[in-house]
């Protein structure tokens, strides 16, 4: 991996550890393959960071899904809930593929470098 790629993913794993919206989960691996940067726990490390941040990235359909479900409505509040799900169906009429939370848009660009990191 050159270094260009390297420290556009550092800093994007950084900015994924420091949103809201990143789960203990991603957070966690995030901060792992940062430890292991330069260390020969690398490779497996970037593998296991790319299998978390795959199965974290929230897909758009399932964001309005869930921000329409009963479980939506409980973890954000019914009003929040159906705010959530017009902006989600408003992004994904512009063509959004998934959430734009902080976290997911993080993800997003880690993912975009994911052939250069493996």
């Amino acid at each position: 991996m050159n270094k260009e790629v390297l420290d556009y993913v550092v800093e994007k794993t950084h900015e994924l550890i420091d949103a809201p919206t990143c789960s203990s989960e991603a957070r966690e691996a995030a901060k792992a393959w940062l430890d292991a940067l330069g260390t020969d726990a690398e490779v497996a490390e970037t593998k296991k960071y790319i299998d978390e941040l795959e199965a974290d990235i929230m897909p758009i359909d399932t964001l309005i899904s869930f921000a329409e479900s009963e479980g939506g409505s409980q973890c954000f509040g019914a009003d929040a809930a159906k705010n959530i799900a017009a902006h989600a169906k408003e992004i994904k009429a512009a063509g959004a593929k998934y959430c734009d939370c902080p976290a997911c848009v993080a993800v997003a660009a880690i993912l975009e470098k994911k052939e250069s990191l493996l």
